[in-house]
């Protein structure tokens, strides 16, 4: 401590450039990737990686799939995009697609996760007053502490992290926020008749991979069903086959009033995100009341339908499932003190590092950059690893090799 990296001419110059001319809102590991394929992606220098976080589970099918390359290239050769002005030919066909895929009456379609989180809030409210019955003004949501569901205004509104909210002031109201992984909170919230809807992440990831006891969902979902309140899960990052089921909530057998989902949605290549519902919800919003010039575009359904098709067919959720838990396994062998938690399910694991430096988890992804993988602390002392699903047994335990080898290196 601290780790020395070494950083290449080539390296330099492209971290200048966005020093230089880009906002300073992220502070990524030093790495300068180019080129990616499958589980792999390579820098500058043409060095390779193991990609450890997927791009926050948005690349699930592993970088550049053949599949869903294609069907990006085919559709962007046709028709890219119209607007909601007009029809066009693959919308319908994606939405029949996505609806009996989910099995949901209806699907709104947006581009980032965060655009589908705000759409399912203005769906909630809408509900609230149009079918509810809470009077005008006074519809309550109810969130969990520790929460991430992205950085618009409002979503940082209900936010528990200091670093998220501190000075975009003033911040919108109908928001209650109670314990995650707490029934008893939630029932005592649900007391208030003017509760439209409960917002939930299956498994709290960007908290550190923070999952609630079993039965937890099941619970609160027949919570919502008995105070007739919306049990809306937000799937983005923990749905299509990343904790070993196509949706985390499938663990529990729990469908969702409003699902939200969004990264893999794509495979990784543009900003897709939907929302889906039955009717009784969905159609409460009327033309003109909500809407995205992109949302729905021809070159995302293309590629969404790719996306969904290849999760399937090629059994990523099984392979999630077998690989998740050969991966705790092997984390577990190396048996260093300064891992003081493993947790996950399927290939959305975490570990909690235990140092008397306060940056001793950026300094050990520094290490593992250096030999070989990617990942990245969140929340401070907590690493997720969450590889593509299509990463093989063999694999995993080179993976677990270099994390070893990583930690008896940097501290």
């Amino acid at each position: 401590m601290p780790v020395t990296i070494s950083l290449t001419e080539k390296t330099t110059y492209y971290l200048t450039l966005e020093e230089k001319y880009g906002a300073h809102n992220y502070h990524p590991i030093p790495v300068v990737l180019n080129r990616g394929k499958g589980v792999f992606v390579w820098d500058v220098d043409d060095k390779r990686y193991y990609d450890f976080l997927s791009g926050y589970s948005a690349v699930n099918q592993g970088h550049c799939h053949p599949r869903i390359i294609n069907a990006l290239l085919s559709q962007a050769q046709q028709l890219t995009l119209t607007s909601r002005a007009f029809h066009n030919n693959i919308l319908g066909a994606y939405e029949q697609f996505i609806t009996q895929y989910f099995g949901y009456d209806k699907v709104l379609p947006m581009n980032t996760g965060v655009e589908a989180v705000e759409t399912a809030l203005k769906l909630c409210r809408r509900w609230g007053y149009r079918v509810k019955g809470i009077p005008e003004n006074k519809v309550k949501i109810i969130v969990c502490a520790n929460n991430f569901h992205g950085r618009t205004l409002s979503v940082i509104s209900f936010s528990s992290d200091p670093s998220s909210a501190k000075q975009f002031g003033p911040f919108t109201p109908g928001f209650e926020i109670i314990p995650y992984n707490n029934v008893a909170a939630l029932a005592t919230a649900l007391e208030d008749k003017n509760v439209a809807g409960f917002l939930v992440e299956p498994i709290q990831g960007e908290a550190g991979v923070v999952i609630p006891d079993e039965g937890y969902l099941k619970k609160t979902k027949q919570l919502c069903e008995e105070n007739n309140v919306l049990f809306i899960a937000d799937e983005i990052q923990t749905g299509l086959c990343r904790t070993g089921k196509l949706l985390c909530c499938d663990h529990e057998d729990v469908k969702p009033d409003i699902l939200l989902l969004g990264k893999a949605l794509s495979g990784g290549t543009l900003p897709v995100s939907a929302v889906l519902a039955n009717n009784d919800i969905m159609l409460t919003i009327q033309p003109g009341e909500h809407g995205s010039t992109y949302g729905g575009n021809p070159l995302a359904c293309s590629v969404a339908i790719a996306a969904l098709s290849v999760l399937k067919e090629e059994r990523m959720a099984e392979n999630a499932d077998e690989m998740g838990t050969l991966l705790r396994s092997e984390l577990k062998k190396i048996n260093s003190p300064h891992i003081h938690t493993i947790r996950g399910r399927g290939l959305l694991n975490a570990i909690v590092i235990q140092h008397t430096h306060t940056d001793a988890a950026w300094q050990l992804c520094l290490e593992l950059k250096e030999n070989g993988l990617l990942a990245k602390p969140t929340h401070g002392d907590k690493i997720r690893f969450a590889p593509p699903l299509i990463i093989t047994a063999a694999q995993i335990k080179e993976c677990a090799g270099i994390i070893a080898k990583s930690i008896a290196a940097a501290f």
